[in-house]
């Protein structure tokens, strides 16, 4: 009888707080996966409300609706090509841009860079940047 309340107290103990936040390498990758679905809803779900956009200008992603018309306007998907984490909530991901459903890419083919900023499992900036200069394609995917 001692031995099955031990066993119960160790399950119970490996249960709680068993949801592990998404590491920021894996929001990218999630991100980058439900827009090449053309999963607006999911891709989406991966924005903090109040999340920063900077591209051709800023804005700000007050609500989920929001960033799920967001996504939905990203005219290419694009497979992940390198990723660097620059810190625990900080990644540069370099895509190929890529044609995704029900859209027209119209830079297929090409290289677009976008910095990542995550806190809690959630993207709270999302700055589309210059592909870096030494940066060389083929490099290796973290």
């Amino acid at each position: 009888m001692r031995l099955v309340a031990i066993l119960l107290g160790l399950l119970a103990l490996t249960a709680c707080g068993g949801k592990k936040t998404a590491s920021a390498s894996e929001v990218v990758r999630a991100w980058s996966a439900a827009l090449d679905r053309n999963d607006n809803e999911e891709a989406a779900r991966l924005f903090a409300d109040r999340a920063q956009i900077v591209q051709n200008g800023e804005a700000t992603l007050a609500t989920h609706a929001d960033a799920v018309h967001w996504n939905a306007a990203l005219p290419c998907g694009g497979r992940i090509i390198h990723l660097e984490v620059r810190s625990k909530s900080q990644v540069l991901a370099v895509f190929e841009l890529e044609e995704r459903p029900q859209h027209r890419c119209d830079a297929n083919g090409s290289q677009a860079a976008t910095l990542f900023e995550i806190e809690h499992g959630r993207i709270v900036l999302w700055h589309q940047t210059a592909v870096p200069e030494n940066f060389a394609p083929g490099g290796q995917v973290i």
